[in-house]
Parts: C-alpha cells; sequence; structure tokens
C-alpha cells in the first residue's frame, strides 16, 4: 500500500511538472510572438487608438467579467474615440461604433472585405465547417438549406410542436412554485432547437446530446488552451462525444434512406438536391458542424430575450394588461372553433411583437458580433490588418438617443413607427444576418400567448442589476413566483 502511495504520488508529481514546464513555455513563446507582433504594428502611425492589454489574454478578462461590457467599451470610446483597437479571446481587434452606415459596410460587405468569423475557441467548438465562418459557393448552398429550414413555410408547421414544448414548460410551474427563469428558457430554447434540426423524431437520445452540448457549452467564451485540466479541453472532449452520437443518427438515417420520422435540417442536408435535380453531397462533419451551429445560435440568446420580457413586462404592468388583453381575444377565436392555436393567429399580435422588438433593443443580447479583414482595409482613415477582428457594436446603436429617443426607457410603442435604415439590427445585417430570425419570434409569440392567459408572477428577492455571461441577463436568471390565473365570466383571466 505504502509503495502503491509513493507510486501515485509520484507520478501526479510528474504529470503536474510536465503540465507546468508545457505551460511555462507556451507563454514563453507566446510571450515572443506577442512582442514581435506588437513592435511590429506599433511602429504603423495608421492604426486605431487603443490597449492590447497583456500578452495573449488582452483585454479579455475586462470584457467577460460580470462588469457591464456597456462600461468596456463605452470607457474606450470616451478614451480613443468611435473607433479603437483591443484584444479578446486571443485575437487583435478593431471595434466600431461610429455609425448605422459604418455598421451596416461591415456586415453586408458588398465590397468582399470582411469575412465572418468567430473567437478561435467557438470556431473549434462549433466546428469550422459551420455556416457561420464561410462565403462564396458553399455558405450560398449551405444559407439556401437553413433558410429552407427556416423560412415561414416550414416553420408554421412546428407549431403544434413548439405549442406542446412550451405547454410541457408551464405545467412544470407548480401552484405559487419559484423557478429560475432563464434556467427554464433554456429548456424551452433547446428542446426547440432540438426540433428544428432533427425533426419530430422519437428515437433520438435528446438527454444525451443535452448534457454533451452543456459541457461543450462551457468553454465557447474560454481561451483556447487545449491542456490538462483547462475548461476548453474539457468541452473539446464533450464535442468529440457529440460527433459520435450524430454520426450515428446521420449513418441511421441514411441506411434507410432518411425515411421514418426524418426531418429538420438534418433532413434537409441529407434528401436535398441541386437545381438540376442532382442529390447534394454532405460529409458527416459538414452536417454535424451545421447541426451544432444552429443549436448555438438558437438557444442562449432566444432564452435571455425571453427572460428579459418576463422582467420588462412584470415591471410595467399596464403594459402587461395590454398584451394580456391581445392575447385573450386571440384565446376566445381558438376556443369559440375548438381549434389549436396556427400561423394566423400569430399575425394577430402586433403589441406583442412591439414588446419583442423593444426587448431586442433594450436588451441588446447580442452586443457584438464578428467579421474578419480578408486584407489590409482602410476604414475611415485607419488602417484595419488582414486578419484582425472587426466588432461592430449593435448596442451603442441601439441606445443611442439620436436614432431611440429616451432609449433607456422601455416604450413598445416606438416601433409603431418603423426604425430609421440600420438602426435595428439585433439579428445582423446581409447575408449573413441570423436566417432563424423568424422560429425565434415565434417560440417567443407562443409562449407569451400561454404565459400570459396562464400566470402572473412576481420576482422574488431583492437582487437587482443585470449579470454578464456573456449575455446580458437579470441577476440570478430572474427567478419569479409563478401565480394561476382563473378566467372569469367575461373570459378574462384573473390571479386564483
Amino acid at each position: 500500500m505504502q509503495q502503491y502511495f509513493s507510486l501515485s504520488i509520484s507520478t501526479l508529481f510528474y504529470e503536474t511538472s510536465i503540465t507546468c514546464i508545457i505551460v511555462l513555455l507556451v507563454s514563453i513563446g507566446l510571450l515572443f510572438l506577442w512582442i514581435k507582433w506588437s513592435s511590429h504594428h506599433q511602429n504603423n502611425k495608421n492604426l486605431p487608438p487603443g490597449s492590447m492589454g497583456w500578452p495573449y489574454v488582452g483585454e479579455t478578462l475586462q470584457l467577460y467579467t460580470d462588469q457591464n461590457p456597456d462600461t468596456f467599451f463605452s470607457t474606450r470610446k470616451s478614451r480613443y474615440g468611435k473607433i479603437f483597437k483591443t484584444h479578446i479571446l486571443g485575437c487583435p481587434c478593431v471595434v466600431v461604433s461610429s455609425s448605422p452606415e459604418a455598421t451596416r459596410l461591415v456586415l453586408v460587405n458588398q465590397a468582399g472585405l470582411f469575412k465572418p468569423t468567430y473567437p478561435p475557441s467557438k470556431e473549434r467548438l462549433i466546428g469550422p465547417e459551420a455556416i457561420f465562418f464561410h462565403q462564396g459557393d458553399y455558405h450560398s448552398k449551405l444559407k439556401k438549406l437553413v433558410q429552407a429550414t427556416f423560412l415561414p413555410l416550414s416553420i408554421k408547421e412546428l407549431i403544434p410542436a413548439i405549442e406542446r414544448i412550451v405547454l410541457h414548460i408551464l405545467s412544470s410551474w407548480n401552484h405559487n412554485s419559484t423557478v429560475n427563469t432563464l434556467d427554464e428558457m433554456k429548456k424551452l430554447t433547446m428542446d426547440v432547437a432540438i426540433l428544428s434540426v432533427f425533426g419530430e423524431c422519437s428515437y433520438i437520445d435528446t438527454k444525451t446530446i443535452k448534457q454533451l452540448y452543456h459541457r461543450l457549452d462551457q468553454g465557447y467564451n474560454s481561451m483556447p488552451l487545449d491542456l490538462p485540466g483547462t475548461q476548453f479541453r474539457q468541452s473539446m472532449k464533450a464535442r468529440k462525444q457529440l460527433n459520435e452520437n450524430l454520426r450515428r443518427e446521420i449513418e441511421r438515417r441514411r441506411e434507410n434512406n432518411y425515411k421514418g420520422g426524418g426531418g429538420g435540417l438534418l433532413g434537409v442536408m441529407l434528401s436535398s438536391k441541386d437545381k438540376d435535380h442532382h442529390k447534394l453531397s454532405f460529409t458527416d462533419s459538414q452536417i454535424a458542424d451545421n447541426i451544432i451551429g444552429v443549436i448555438f445560435a438558437a438557444r442562449d440568446t432566444t432564452a435571455s430575450v425571453m427572460t428579459w420580457i418576463l422582467k420588462y413586462l412584470h415591471d410595467n404592468e399596464e403594459l402587461l394588461h395590454a398584451v394580456t388583453r391581445e392575447q385573450e381575444g386571440i384565446r376566445g377565436e381558438i376556443v369559440k372553433e375548438e381549434r389549436k392555436l396556427t400561423w394566423e393567429d400569430t399575425k394577430k399580435m402586433p403589441l406583442t411583437c412591439r414588446v419583442i422588438q423593444e426587448t431586442l433593443r433594450a436588451a441588446s443580447v447580442l452586443s457584438f458580433t464578428f467579421r474578419e479583414a480578408v486584407e489590409d482595409v482602410e476604414f475611415e482613415g485607419y488602417l484595419i490588418p488582414k486578419g484582425w477582428k472587426v466588432l461592430p457594436l449593435f448596442r451603442s446603436i441601439h441606445h443611442s438617443a439620436d436614432f431611440f429617443p429616451q432609449p433607456e426607457k422601455f416604450d413598445p410603442s416606438r416601433f409603431e413607427v418603423p426604425p430609421g435604415p440600420n438602426t435595428f439590427i439585433p439579428f445582423g445585417n446581409g447575408v449573413h444576418s441570423c436566417p432563424g430570425n423568424e422560429l425565434a419570434k415565434l417560440e417567443i409569440l407562443i409562449l407569451i400567448h400561454h404565459l400570459t392567459i396562464t400566470y402572473r408572477w412576481k420576482i422574488v428577492g431583492n437582487e437587482d442589476g443585470i449579470h454578464y455571461g456573456p449575455f446580458p441577463v437579470p441577476k440570478g436568471g430572474l427567478p419569479i413566483r409563478v401565480i394561476p390565473m382563473e378566467p372569469d365570466k367575461n373570459g378574462h383571466t384573473n390571479p386564483l
């Protein structure tokens, strides 16, 4: 026993020493590269002003902490101007917050100067062959298939399934129980994301897929260091296991000639044909990367928006009553005609739609996105070197009094008039705008419909403020106590 113990200690000491040596060598190498890179670019006087922070780490820790990212960007904006440089997640970046036109120039990218990208950690975990990271023929081919999955003609067929998911979530909220809103919304959006990529398939092991994706998700905003003990390595292991699960499902569908309950994006990618009726061929890795990419795009951002909607409706009682009356009117028609919620019903929710728009503006869950310069670019008098990331700031536009008077006020009525060009871009712009925005709106409308006619809710505790991790959400995930509703003789709902 003593010999075994001594051997274990020796082994542990050896492994720890090796890891420390590797980390030290990597750090020295990165420091050398940083000094070489920094001295080269500091000599270029046309770079935007700004700070690159610490070697390799840059200013990542300042941005991806619990502080308000508005503070991170506004501090540097006041110090350096509307265009400045920084260094985030291992990438040199230029932040653009100068105007809607400048943001559009980067996003629409008609001159082909910028390509879509993410930091290395996200790109490796999602997969390099996902639609986000490409342009040209491959992107065009994928976009047609993704649009075929998420256009209104397709997603309207998902309404009964989405409604079942919503009702299942709401039914788990027991009388006067306390729930964590963000956690519940993540369950909902994850189920809808799986529905959208796999279709209505009862045989898929969704429990395992959810568990693996949760482990993968932890590494999205980590430094891309594939070393023992790092979060990134743990997430990469989960990614490999998820790959194997997806490969088995792809193989099963191919063996069944895509029959037996297919559907979703996976079904579309396996069975689509080109204009000459030749079957399109995708590798397993291309399919897996795009499935994971869609889940990534469909889950956390939409869940965060839903959480904010509950917060804003809770804090604006008159608005909540007005939305409830709108939904009760639709519910009355459904009951009278003895049917379920339809696509046409969702088109009779103008106030609810404005609440969603104002939430997208006020919360600005996606504060910025990433592009990459494909060559040296001169931009508003500055040089953006080839390979640098470019971050257009949506949040600064959405919170500008020049475009949205009293931007701190939650006011859905501002959307009774269409916003100015390029001033409201919660889903991006150009060919790389979010293709799933209609699905996101649909599931939010279905949630609000059933939520407002079923429950009232009270925020639990006195903790106010915002948590950034990295998407902004109410602190604590917005814990609420739910109170069931009962219809009165006029069909209106009142708390029990």
